[in-house]
């Protein structure tokens, strides 16, 4: 396996990964409360990272974890979630799969990389075949709640391309950045998730089986993996990984909650896996560089480092 290969298959665990959530959120934690679902992903996990790492950020880095945070988590998780409230569960995903064109557009104006006949059709072809695996026939349509999707993927797109132009700071390791991030977007959604959802519901075993799993290998695990990966890769390679997430909802709902799989949705499945793979093969590394910016993985960099899925692929991280 090449090296770059092997970058993609591991950044890839990441969307597996938040493919399992919808089941785990479902099965294992206390119903309708989204935010406090996510404020129990985000800052666990995120001061998880920060004991182990020991590494607070320095100078302009507490402004820019801050941001990163917002646009990755603090402000994405509620956004997402508003627009699983209001719009069905596969109106929702589709909404969201126009992330990768999100990206490619930012990607060209902070990051000068050029977009491509070829990466376009990809992303047009892997929110084709998202739409194809998730959407019901006479699903509705809710203004509030598609200006929510549209604004969660413009976070999230918003958050790959400026965790990529800004790099880290040298001899802080990807780790130590996933803490910042993770911490930053966790206290962005404590007070919104007190001042909606109120007081936290009394907890069983089980639920916090499925919070430990949501805050360790669902976030803390999965994230560093994502930021890893938009360090080594491009932009528009990283998001059009995309996809795997409702492609695994999709899958697991089939296998272990016995959710109908028809021709269609498989159709789609192959559409956007093949998109995806499609997304893998443009090179490693982008051809311009933004101004100021240093790309990673050059030689100064080296040594560093919400589909929440609350309907069958209906939510993404």
């Amino acid at each position: 396996m090449s090296r770059k290969a092997a970058v993609v298959a591991l950044t890839a665990l990441a969307p597996i990964s938040w493919g399992s959530t919808y089941f785990v959120t479902t099965e294992f934690l206390p119903p309708d409360r989204p935010l406090f679902t996510g404020l129990m992903r985000a800052l666990p996990a995120g001061l998880l990272l920060l004991a182990l790492t020991r590494k607070l950020p320095s100078g302009a880095w507490w402004w820019k974890s801050a941001v990163l945070g917002a646009l990755n988590i603090g402000a994405f998780f509620p956004l997402l979630f508003l627009a699983a409230y209001r719009l069905p569960g596969g109106v929702a995903a589709v909404v969201g799969s126009v992330g990768p064109l999100f990206v490619v557009g930012l990607a060209a104006l902070f990051l000068a990389e050029k977009p491509t006949t070829r990466t376009l059709l990809t992303a047009v072809a892997a929110a084709f075949g998202v739409s194809l695996v998730v959407l019901k026939a006479g699903a509705a349509f809710d203004p509030v709640g598609v200006l929510a999707g549209l604004l969660s993927s413009l976070s999230m797109s918003a958050g790959v391309v400026f965790t990529k132009r800004w790099g880290r700071p040298e001899g802080v390791g990807a780790l130590a950045l996933t803490g910042w991030q993770l911490t930053a977007g966790g206290l962005v959604i404590l007070p919104i998730a007190f001042l909606v959802e109120g007081a936290p519901p009394a907890l069983t075993g089980t639920h916090l089986a499925g919070y430990a799993y949501l805050a360790l290998g669902n976030t803390a695990i999965s994230y560093f993996l994502w930021f890893r990966g938009i360090e080594r890769l491009s932009a528009s390679s990283v998001t059009l990984l995309g996809p795997l997430s409702p492609i695994t909802a999709a899958v697991i709902g089939w296998v272990a909650l016995g959710q109908a799989l028809g021709p269609v949705q498989v159709l789609g499945m192959v559409i956007a896996f093949g998109a995806t793979l499609a997304g893998q093969l443009a090179p490693a590394k982008p051809k311009g560089a933004a101004a100021g910016a240093v790309p990673f993985g050059s030689p100064e960099k080296n040594g560093q480092e919400v589909s929440m899925d609350l309907e069958v692929s209906g939510v993404r991280r």
